[in-house]
């Protein structure tokens, strides 16, 4: 699996995971119950991943969808 966004954003988290499982992609939140225990302090972002051979699609995808900027490269 590779990470290809991390934010506290709920709204965009629920929005990118649903995007990827529509297309097919699987999709794991990662530190999604470590956010809920730490709060709305925003120390532990969460992470959406998908597996490597997927990458290509879901980076495509999410920038059709105007969020190319939330993509983490590298």
């Amino acid at each position: 699996m590779v990470e290809i966004v991390r934010t506290n954003d709920l709204v965009l988290i629920g929005f990118l995971q649903s995007l990827l499982e529509n297309a097919n992609i699987p999709v794991l939140v990662a530190d999604l119950h470590m956010s809920a225990l730490e709060g709305m302090t925003g120390a532990f972002p969460r992470r959406i991943l998908v597996p490597e051979d997927h990458l290509r699609q879901a980076h495509r995808l999410i920038a059709e969808a105007g969020l190319e900027a939330e993509l983490r490269h590298g």
